[in-house]
């Protein structure tokens, strides 16, 4: 299995590019089932989910096609063709589906075009429970009867089709109001999904439906309103610039210190976490090349966090946060209040000297003058890249192991942070 090696102690200087976010490709790419004409998708990362999720597609019959770059495309993600000219298989596997949960949202387009889907229950990080639940209801509401059947969901549409009607969620679900806009577009009548997610990736999945033919207003909101159509077209659509990514590489150069312009980075995706980044001492400036974030040996302030859904301060950067605040001139602390599972982080950065203690949701951080390098192992996908951060600016070698986690959600990390100055390589397993 693959390592990650690095050696602590450079200023991060240069550019790097923010690639497609992969939390809007998942999506779009599952949109592709919903018409029978080509979706073709530009700045598609280059991860191990991407490539899972095409081969669930495939499952069911897409077609799908990577181009070459064009001119000018030098470093940018990769524009692909998904062609679901004909479903031919409604079942999404166990084998499949487990090894990435965003994979069961295929069970909203499936349902919505075929009438019927057979899909294991997820699997994925182990952040939490995160349970279905909120899918079913919204489908149970547009008239679908659901059955478990030996770890599947069994749907079934009713004769002529989803029906339209009002979707009130009790929580906010990113996945769940990706599925119910898909499932949506094309049932009869009028949908209104309230209490809706308002995800920048959200955002770019309503729009892919809109430039497919579908009808939805309030996009951006709390209140997304869907008139359905009998049938989509294909498009042509931009997986936006990941902000995940861009955060995360924010704060690798705050907690190094130098001076890195994040090329294609949109700061109003981030407008939060930006926030607070600017009160740990941070300089940030949107250019029109991108954003750009200096820290040129000011301390780090410490600062406290609480994680909620879009606007709010994003549970996917909490563990990268907390690797910042580990070398904080004070105490801070976190409460995660998204996934009841999202510290297991907190151990591995303990190995690099890091004063970290875990009370129910909230972590106390007492920020030290400096943190040594370690053997860590990585849990999760973005708990991987906090261990990441920490060991740029640990004194000595810091070696983060099982970090297949990490190529599921960054492209070309090493090498990015590499070009910026840091001492970092990959080591063949």
């Amino acid at each position: 299995m693959d390592r990650i090696r690095l050696v602590g102690g450079n200023e991060l200087r240069g550019e790097i590019p923010i690639s497609g976010a992969k939390n809007a490709a998942l999506p779009l790419m599952i949109a592709s089932l919903l018409t029978d004409e080509p979706l073709v998708l530009t700045n598609v990362p280059r991860l191990a989910d991407v490539k899972q999720l095409e081969r669930i597609l495939e499952n069911h019959g897409v077609d799908i096609a990577v181009h070459g770059r064009r001119r000018g495309e030098e470093g940018a993600g990769q524009r692909m063709t998904f062609h679901a000219a004909d479903i031919v298989d409604t079942t999404a596997p166990y084998e499949l589906v487990s090894k990435m949960r965003a994979s069961f949202w295929v069970i909203g387009p499936l349902l919505a075009r075929c009438r019927e889907a057979r899909v294991s229950l997820p699997g994925g990080c182990a952040i939490g429970t995160r349970p279905v639940d909120l899918f079913l209801y919204g489908l149970q509401q547009l008239g679908a009867e659901i059955d478990i059947d030996e770890g599947y969901v069994v749907a079934r549409a009713p004769e002529g089709g989803l029906v339209g009607t009002t979707i009130s969620f009790p929580k906010v679900s990113v996945g769940a109001t990706h599925t119910m806009l898909m499932a949506a577009s094309l049932a009869r009548g009028v949908t209104v999904i309230e209490n809706a997610a308002q995800e920048p990736e959200v955002t770019n999945v309503a729009e892919c439906l809109v430039a497919m033919g579908a009808k939805i207003s309030g996009i951006g909101t709390r209140t997304l309103t869907i008139e359905g159509v009998d049938r989509l077209h294909g498009a042509t659509v931009e997986v936006i610039p990941d902000r995940i990514e861009t955060g995360t590489f924010a704060m690798a150069a705050a907690m190094t210190g130098g001076d890195v312009l994040l090329r294609g980075a949109r700061s109003e995706h981030l407008e939060a976490a930006l926030d607070i980044l600017r009160r740990t001492g941070v300089e940030l400036m949107q250019e029109s090349g991108g954003l750009r974030v200096r820290r040129n040996g000011n301390g780090i302030q410490p600062v406290d966090v609480e994680t909620d859904p879009f606007p709010g301060f994003p549970t996917d950067l909490q563990a990268q946060f907390m690797a910042l605040m580990t070398m904080s001139t004070g105490v801070s602390q976190i409460r995660e209040t998204i996934f009841e599972n999202r510290y297991m982080h907190v151990a591995e950065l303990v190995r690099f000297g890091a004063d970290i203690a875990v009370n129910g949701q909230v972590a106390t951080i007492h920020g030290k003058p400096q943190l040594k390098g370690a053997q860590v192992m990585a849990t999760d996908l973005r708990a991987s890249v906090s261990l990441v951060i920490a060991g740029l600016a640990a004194q000595g070698e810091t070696v983060v192991n099982r970090i297949y986690h990490l190529d599921r959600g960054f492209e070309r990390l090493e090498e990015k942070l590499g070009q910026c100055g840091a001492e970092i390589e990959r080591v063949a397993g």
